[in-house]
């Protein structure tokens, strides 16, 4: 394992501040927490309770007591879905009555059509042009109007946010959004009800809505559980970003994990509290996402995305550095189609 792929950062700005920040930064913590219990209440009613399961031949490889938060078996078949229901729910019947805005890779983009139609409006979807065909149909077959711009996640953001602005409808941003966090968190919350004793959480990261969400839980249920970050080497913006101190531009190549790919807004809400509450990223190579990938599904008979096998990925190359540990990995989504599934057995 090369050490320079596992990194550990000081939780800024905790290693940096007095105790009247610290308390500051804690409250903050706490707050994030509350919200997504209210988004819990909220978005109940139209959400899968998934399952964590203990995955026995994971757990012997670590030396740890491993369990999988099967995240891929939510409606959409994406955490996203509880992002976007907290978002569209949020929204008054005025604020509805237009329709509604966003952007996306792919899973959020499925989980504001999902949401839309629960809620009676019409959703318009701007992807990068690259997007995964599986996950733009599945936008399409819950009634969403999908529109192509840009080379980079990031692009069809900005066209998603002017469209929006131009047309007076409210936009709802895949990661960028406290609401949108607070829904993710929400994963947090069955995790910690469902997993005895967790002590570590792996969480693939993009934008970074998910762990800002599942982070901000978990340390106000109890600071001292660990928080990984994982991504892959191709498309690293959050984790160069975390180096740098600040938002950077980087060019993002192919990956299996075309749901965490492409570029960062420069304002995101999501920076700091990753900077203040993960403790260690690990980078994973395709090789080895695809490996973790085709190791699930040929043990488990569950189907999962590329991102979701960067989060297991992660968990298998960090191996013996977790034994002893009660860790929660989360599994977070299954939209994959059969050319994508063929990229992964061609590097096995």
């Amino acid at each position: 394992m090369e050490a320079k792929y596992l990194l550990s950062y000081p939780r800024a700005p905790y290693n940096d501040c007095n105790t009247a920040k610290e308390e500051d930064m804690s409250h903050t913590t706490d707050m994030h927490a509350a919200a997504s219990q209210r988004a819990a209440e909220r978005i109940a009613p139209h959400v899968v309770l998934t399952p964590s399961r203990r995955i026995g031949w994971l757990s012997q490889r670590c030396d740890a007591d491993v369990w999988v938060k099967q995240e891929y078996q939510q409606q959409t078949g994406s955490f996203k879905l509880r992002g976007a229901l907290n978002a569209v729910l949020s929204l008054t019947a005025a604020e509805r009555r237009n329709g509604v805005v966003s952007a996306s890779s792919g899973n959020h983009g499925a989980g504001v059509a999902y949401a839309s139609q629960i809620a009676g409006c019409r959703a318009t979807i701007f992807v990068p042009e690259q997007a995964s065909p599986t996950k733009v149909a599945a936008m399409r077959r819950l009634g969403a109007e999908v529109r192509h711009v840009g080379q980079d996640s990031v692009i069809s953001e900005a066209a998603a946010r002017a469209y929006a602005t131009e047309h007076g409808l409210p936009y709802l941003s895949p990661y960028n959004d406290p609401i949108i966090m607070a829904g993710q968190g929400t994963m947090a919350i069955e995790m910690i009800k469902q997993i005895p004793m967790l002590s570590t959480v792996i969480v693939s990261v993009g934008g970074g809505g998910l762990m800002a969400g599942v982070a901000a839980v978990v340390k106000a249920y109890n600071p001292h559980i660990r928080v990984i970050g994982a991504q892959p080497i191709q498309s690293a913006v959050m984790i160069e970003s975390v180096r740098a101190g600040q938002i950077v531009e980087l060019d993002s190549d192919d990956t299996l994990s075309d749901g965490t790919a492409g570029g960062i807004e420069a304002d995101t809400q999501t920076f700091a509290p990753y900077r203040r509450l993960v403790d260690m990223t690990v980078l994973v190579s395709e090789r080895e996402i695809a490996r973790a990938m085709a190791t699930y599904i040929d043990a488990e008979h569950h189907l999962i995305e590329g991102a979701a096998g960067v989060a297991l990925a992660a968990c298998e190359k960090l191996g013996s550095a977790l034994r002893g540990d009660v860790v929660g990995v989360v599994a977070c989504g299954a939209g994959i189609g059969v050319k994508r599934l063929q990229d992964v057995f061609a590097l096995l």
